[in-house]
């Protein structure tokens, strides 16, 4: 059968129910293929992140400002990077190339796990898994928008978002099952059990570059505007070129800050997005600020009398609602719009964290957890829809990239800052910080981003 990156996997017009033509309507193969190269990796990585701050805190004997380190850095790292290489995919259209090597890359560096004694391997794995997933994020989120017309975005990165979640569902649910064969209803982790789960992780990274290899094309885009461009890549080019009358001194100096523009942008280019996009950065990097990473909400569900069994079901739980629900929100995001759905996830999100800090016992932490699940199904595809609809098209993997590096700024004091307000001041303490910064960020967005009537 031949390929069609484009096409839709079904009838727009066809019968059958309306929910179910809402639903699938502008999902294209490349598409659907992304979604399952995200599935698959995510059975890997989901099957290792909730139990690497439990190895940390357990096994290697790591303090919490430690753990909160590892994951600022790591994250970090990645949004970094996303900037980079959603700049790089603009100019040399090629996006499936660094999706590929950015999967391939965090396959590889799960293999460290298996050797780690001490933190600073973990540290070490962590990095280069998060170096991975910011080359191929960008670029990834770009080719879906390249494959979909603008009237389905939300549809699109909604079900990317579902086959992602799912993917994390099964993810947590094998490890769950490992986890119950090995150390049954213990609360503490041990290093055997977490090094088998390391070695079952390896597989779906594998079946995913496969997957990319067999299933994922490039989208041949349509060209800008000829003026529009020429103006965009001429900026660059005269900062690069040291014509003024000068030693090798002047030259030199110029060399790296052409370097820098080529690879990330011109001013003139970053120019280019409108002020609704730049404002929506600033209310993610205030929100971004309070989310720490989730190994605390792991470490808070311990610190509550939670089994690490128990725990990992309550994950399959989250997991399970963010699938369920992420879907459908990306769809109802094409038809109501996506600022309102953000705005209310963002408050799921103030709440749940609000709950995290006032719990007393275990059995506030399940219905947390669930309502966290609708925090991300409703922000993560809506989100990337949002940016897409802002950004110019030629700019799309640019934009994806500043959304992340924004993202991983900020992710490197809110982890950090996290991991000092619960070793200095109480365990609740930083979940009074997220919540405070989420909602701050809530009225932000509604008092400032008008998003653009038709989608770019």
């Amino acid at each position: 059968m031949t390929f069609s990156p484009t096409a839709p996997t079904g009838s727009a017009s066809g019968g059958g129910p309306r929910w179910r033509r809402a639903l699938t309507r502008g999902v294209t193969r490349n598409v659907v293929a992304l979604g399952l190269v995200s599935l698959f990796t995510d059975v890997s990585s989901e099957m290792l992140v909730y139990v690497i701050p439990l190895f940390l805190a357990n096994v290697l004997l790591a303090p919490a400002a430690v753990i909160g380190l590892i994951e600022g850095v790591a994250e970090s790292t990645a949004s970094i990077l996303k900037l980079i290489s959603g700049a790089v995919s603009d100019r040399i259209g090629r996006r499936r190339l660094l999706v590929g090597i950015g999967y391939g890359t965090s396959v590889a560096a799960k293999a460290l796990y298996l050797v780690a004694t001490v933190w600073p391997v973990v540290l070490l794995g962590r990095v280069g898994d998060r170096f991975g997933k910011g080359i191929r994020t960008s670029p990834r989120d770009a080719l879906i928008a390249d494959s979909t017309a603008p009237e389905h975005r939300g549809v699109a990165y909604g079900f990317h978002r579902a086959m992602d979640t799912t993917g994390a569902f099964a993810g947590v649910l094998v490890a769950a099952a490992v986890i119950w064969a090995m150390e049954g209803d213990a609360i503490r982790l041990t290093g055997d059990a977490f090094r088998v789960l390391v070695l079952l992780a390896l597989v779906p990274g594998l079946l995913a570059i496969v997957t990319i290899v067999v299933g994922v094309r490039d989208v041949r885009r349509a060209p800008a505007d000829p003026a529009v461009s020429a103006a965009a890549s001429a900026s660059p080019t005269a900062a690069a070129s040291p014509t003024a009358p000068g030693s090798a001194t002047a030259a030199g100096s110029a060399a790296p800050v052409g370097l820098v523009r080529r690879t990330v942008g011109s001013v003139s280019e970053w120019r280019r997005f409108p002020r609704p996009f730049w404002l929506f950065m600033l209310a993610n990097a205030l929100f971004t600020l309070g989310n720490s990473s989730d190994a605390f909400l792991a470490l808070r569900s311990q610190n509550l009398g939670l089994t690490l069994l128990a725990l990992l079901l309550t994950i399959v739980a989250f997991n399970a609602t963010n699938a369920i629900v992420a879907w459908p929100a990306g769809a109802l995001s094409d038809r109501i719009g996506r600022r309102g759905l953000i705005a209310l996830a963002w408050l799921i999100y103030a709440v749940c964290y609000a709950g995290f800090a006032v719990a007393t016992s275990a059995v506030w932490v399940v219905p947390l957890w669930v309502a966290y699940g609708t925090y991300y199904a409703l922000s993560e595809g809506v989100g990337k829809a949002l940016v897409a609809d802002l950004a110019p098209t030629e700019l799309r993997a640019t934009a994806f990239g500043i959304l992340n590096a924004v993202q991983g700024t900020m992710i490197l004091p809110a982890s950090v800052i996290a991991g000092i307000l619960w070793s200095a001041i109480a365990p609740p303490a930083p979940f009074w910080f997220g919540a405070a910064c989420a909602a701050a960020a809530v009225v932000l967005l509604l008092l400032t981003v008008k998003p653009p009537r038709q989608p770019r």
